[in-house]
């Protein structure tokens, strides 16, 4: 049995956590009636920074790591691609023998296809990541959140790529969430392993943080567009190379993050413009 199905065999956190709530609110009532908001307030609390924590699974089943009890970890990048920084990233990868997973915007895919078509003929792997990057996805309808998944798939499906994995913006997750993506398909990838590189804005040190804190089965997420500011797409690409220099140095290997689930995370179509 899936993890999937093992977590919704025994419910999700937040419904386990809801029925304890309501079950315990009225006998707190009996005592005072101010008690019986205290496990409402609670809840509440517990459903907004849930959200926050991208490895919790507190609404959905979320993988946020593997589970191969390896020295091992996956490379993942957010947010591209970008013409700037893109294609340094991807001979930098060849250079080290590298194979990553890039969770493309649907937006970039529309602007610069070329690059999708670059990284799977080097032998990356691509994850949907919503159509806009709206940070606040998860504050719009259900109807949105799904409209941004399925653009991103059709224009992915122009490269002959179905994604199977997605990751949500900045990793939050509501209880929207689940239903569409078994709606189109999908599981949830997070991270267990971030950069606070704020979408590379602070990058300087970055190499080092990462390759010092990166754990076995971790899965680490970058992102690879262009560094807003004065920080020069070379200073960035030697902070990534630190990374993997950083990473092999500790005994890491960095595998492609299919191989690090045990699951495909996307799939190879017919070409299509539908």
């Amino acid at each position: 049995m899936k993890r999937e199905e093992i977590w919704r065999e025994a419910g999700s956190s937040a419904a386990i956590l809801g029925f304890i709530t309501l079950a315990g609110a009225p006998l707190l009532g009996l005592v005072s009636p101010i008690m019986a908001v205290i496990p409402l307030a609670f809840f509440i609390l517990c459903c907004l920074v849930a959200s926050f924590i991208p490895g919790l699974g507190f609404f959905l089943p979320v993988t946020s790591r593997g589970t191969t009890d390896k020295t091992v970890v996956s490379l993942t990048f957010d947010d591209g691609p970008d013409p700037a920084t893109t294609p340094l990233l991807l001979d930098l990868l060849e250079k080290h023998n590298v194979k990553a997973t890039f969770f493309v915007t649907g937006e970039r895919t529309a602007k610069y296809g070329r690059l999708i078509d670059d990284m799977t003929r080097r032998g990356h792997e691509i994850g949907n990541h919503s159509f806009s990057h709206d940070i606040l996805l998860m504050l719009r309808t259900r109807k949105r959140l799904s409209r941004e998944i399925v653009q991103t798939q059709i224009q992915l499906k122009r490269f002959g790529i179905r994604p199977l994995a997605f990751r949500p913006p900045v990793g939050i997750t509501n209880p929207k969430l689940d239903s569409v993506l078994q709606r189109h398909g999908l599981f949830c990838v997070t991270f267990s392993c971030r950069s606070w590189d704020a979408g590379n804005r602070f990058v300087r040190g970055m190499g080092r943080r990462v390759a010092k804190k990166a754990r076995p089965d971790h899965i680490i997420v970058l992102h690879d567009i262009c560094p807003p500011g004065k920080i020069a797409p070379v200073d960035w690409i030697a902070e990534v190379e630190s990374i993997l220099v950083g990473l092999m140095e500790r005994g890491f290997r960095i595998i492609p993050l299919t191989e690090l689930l045990g699951r495909p995370v996307m799939a190879r179509i017919e070409k299509g413009d539908d």
